[in-house]
């Protein structure tokens, strides 16, 4: 596998620190915020110079019932072109659930959820993973993600599960070591075992984030410095294997890039003190038949099964439908009132025309929103979804002059063509501005 050294997520808020920081071997950019016909030129920049870059895709939905879809993995094909990318990587979870599959509404989670370490599930993610492998130029590899909720009768541990996984596609593995604290703080799942059972020469790079703990449950929010039992994860990981490639992700709330690069020589310091825990006791990786297992295909009755687990699930979180059997109520709970705030966050900085015309009334008005209105596309859909809900509230409770702004923010992006755009509006506008000074 090539060895990337050492790496940072890329984000547009923090592009001028990172091309600044010293060290920095290569950086990861969330797919789907990129535009392969205009890259920004930060990125154009950290090319020129060659900094590798490494696509980060959030939306296939890998561990979801059905096949993936050709659209999405053509854009991250396209992605890892421009870009002159060594590899490509996704997330081993479900974003998205019904549909035909299961004959019941299309549903977006707008988050990666967990996927349930059963043979039938493994199946499908096996199928799933192969097919974008033969739909991608380069090579894939996939990311653990962090859950606040497990699945009921799971027949795989964690580590057992991503071996299977690694063994009968050969895909390459993005480990997530904050990921791995997050699981052990909300499911009790112990990361050392975890690193155990891993096939630790399948590792492409690893992923090192902060989170917090609030009530006994760890938000893994990228929002965060990076705490001590991650670093301690790094370090038992780096002392089992020397990882290709280890990057800082970092989100929301961007520190300066003083913190950032103390954030980077933290890892760093991490990583060395795992490489001579291992020079002193020999430590191994160890050894997989990575690519060479057997496995049964998905068939229709199996992708259903899990399409409607997945759907219920999905269901309870997002549309307030019951609880299904044998899932945590007070762990969904907050899995739903988490993904309810992503989703304003995600709006507001999608749309952030919104939360200036509603002011402090966006947030409760968005969360009463979400509670009967589940997110049935992407945000931009969403937002619109949003605002036509607040329109078509009573009249009372909006201030007319708040009602105006919203109706023309809506009827400006409701459309195919921007009504700014389209043959008249500069005079229509004109016109209106006439009107207005009389």
């Amino acid at each position: 596998m090539r060895r990337l050294g050492t790496g940072i997520g890329w984000r547009p808020e923090i592009a001028d620190a990172v091309e600044e920081m010293p060290g920095i071997d290569w950086v990861e950019a969330v797919s789907e915020n990129l535009c392969p016909g205009h890259l920004p030129d930060s990125l154009l920049r950290l090319r020129e110079r060659g900094v590798t870059v490494v696509p980060h895709g959030v939306s296939l939905g890998l561990g979801g019932a059905d096949r993936p879809d050709p659209g999405r993995l053509a854009a991250l094909a396209e992605r890892a072109e421009v870009l002159g990318s060594p590899l490509v990587t996704e997330h081993i979870a479900f974003v998205r659930a019904g549909g035909a599959l299961t004959a019941s509404p299309s549903l977006e989670a707008g988050h990666l959820l967990p996927v349930p370490r059963t043979r039938d599930a493994l199946d499908v993610l096996c199928e799933n993973v192969r097919i974008a492998q033969d739909a991608l130029p380069v090579p894939l590899a996939v990311e653990n993600i962090a859950a606040l909720v497990s699945w009921p009768d799971e027949e795989l541990t964690e580590g057992q599960f991503l071996y299977e996984l690694a063994d009968r596609t050969g895909v390459r593995l993005l480990i997530d070591v904050a990921n791995l604290h997050t699981n052990h703080v909300n499911l009790g799942q112990d990361p050392a075992e975890a690193l155990g059972e891993l096939p630790l020469e399948a590792i492409a790079y690893v992923h090192v984030a902060g989170g917090f703990e609030r009530d006994g449950v760890w938000h893994d929010s990228h929002a965060h410095p990076v705490a001590r039992p991650v670093l301690d994860i790094l370090t038992d990981l780096a002392s089992r294997v020397a990882p290709p490639g280890v990057l800082l992700e970092r989100d929301e709330n961007f520190p300066s890039g003083d913190e950032l690069r103390d954030e980077v020589e933290a890892i760093h310091g991490a990583v060395e003190k795992g490489r001579a825990a291992a020079t002193g006791t020999g430590t191994a990786a160890r050894t997989s038949r990575t690519g060479t297992g057997a496995g049964s295909g998905a068939d229709d009755a199996v992708r259903q099964r899990l399409g409607l687990a997945q759907a219920a699930l999905l269901s309870a979180l997002v549309a307030g439908a019951p609880v299904p059997e044998g899932f945590d109520r007070v762990r969904l709970g907050v899995q739903a009132r988490a993904l309810a705030g992503k989703r304003a966050d995600v709006v507001g900085k999608v749309a952030p025309e919104l939360p200036v015309i509603l002011g402090a009334r966006y947030r409760p008005a968005f969360l009463a929103y979400a509670q009967g209105c589940p997110m049935t596309g992407g945000y931009r859909r969403d937002a619109l979804d949003f605002v036509a809900h607040v329109l078509g509230a009573d009249p009372g409770d909006v201030d007319p002059g708040v009602r105006r702004e919203l109706r023309e923010w809506w009827l400006e992006r409701s459309g195919p063509v921007p009504r700014s755009t389209r043959p008249g509006a500069r005079l229509a506008r004109a016109t209106r501005r006439v009107l207005l000074r009389r």
